[in-house]
């Protein structure tokens, strides 16, 4: 294995990296990882990781609200995250993620509240042309439908079906495969079935190991065979293909 690649979805300021986060970034860039995409949730996490882009020039920061916050959170909370994402949005690669999540929040107002919050991130998106990243947990139609103005969208850790991915496809945006692939049938059957064109891969770490205990950039390079075997190609082309993918969507 000596390709390179991007990880285009990461948390590398969330409190499992307190202890080793430099060696971590070390780890990824010395494994082959040339850049790595660190997505906000929340004010904290947004301001982490516009620092992490200051420090490090191979990580870039997308400034985000996540959905899961946003059923508990006060207006007022919200309304200094969306202005926060705003007033720095030129030293962020993307918006997001941000979006919606009927996976966890199963009431008609936390899911209408979502929605409403979502409209205003799309349209920050739009007004600055920024890549927006999606969380779309059980919500990708809607979400599909809600972007359709937009012209780079990224669905991050999709896990939604195949005739919507089709639909998102063809709309023209990108499907970020997670390491699941590494292991969830489901996300074999993504990967499969999504045009290597609108490809990108990602860790989403510290969640979804395809390893014991935490994620890192630097498994993202387990994803690459597993699907270059689904997909009957050679790993550098997937490897190749996801970067060029991956600088076209966010602009790097």
């Amino acid at each position: 294995m000596n390709y390179e690649v991007i990880d285009s979805h990461c948390h590398l300021d969330f409190p499992k990296f307190n202890r080793d986060r430099h060696e971590t970034i070390e780890r990824a860039r010395s494994s082959g990882v040339v850049a790595m995409i660190n997505s906000g949730i929340d004010y904290r996490t947004n301001a982490e990781s516009l620092e992490l882009a200051k420090k490090y020039e191979f990580i870039h920061a997308t400034l985000g609200l996540s959905p899961q916050m946003v059923p508990d959170a006060n207006e007022e909370k919200l309304k200094q995250i969306l202005a926060q994402i705003e007033r720095n949005v030129d030293r962020a690669v993307g918006i997001g993620e941000a979006g919606l999540d009927f996976y966890y929040c199963t009431t008609n107002a936390g899911r209408k509240r979502q929605e409403d919050i979502f409209r205003k991130v799309i349209d920050i998106a739009d007004r600055y042309n920024k890549t927006l990243v999606i969380h779309g947990r059980d919500g990708e139609d809607l979400a599909l439908e809600m972007t359709t103005d937009l012209d780079r969208v990224v669905f991050h850790c999709y896990g939604g079906s195949l005739e919507t991915m089709k639909n998102i496809v063809d709309a023209g945006h990108y499907v970020s495969v997670p390491t699941l692939v590494c292991f969830s049938e489901q996300h074999k059957a993504i990967a499969k079935n999504l045009s290597l064109e609108h490809m990108l891969i990602e860790t989403d770490s510290p969640y979804l190991s395809p390893r014991k205990g935490r994620n890192e950039p630097a498994f993202v390079l387990d994803s690459v065979p597993i699907i270059a075997g689904l997909k009957g190609m050679d790993e550098n082309d997937v490897a190749m293909a996801t970067v060029q993918n991956t600088r076209r969507a966010f602009g790097l």
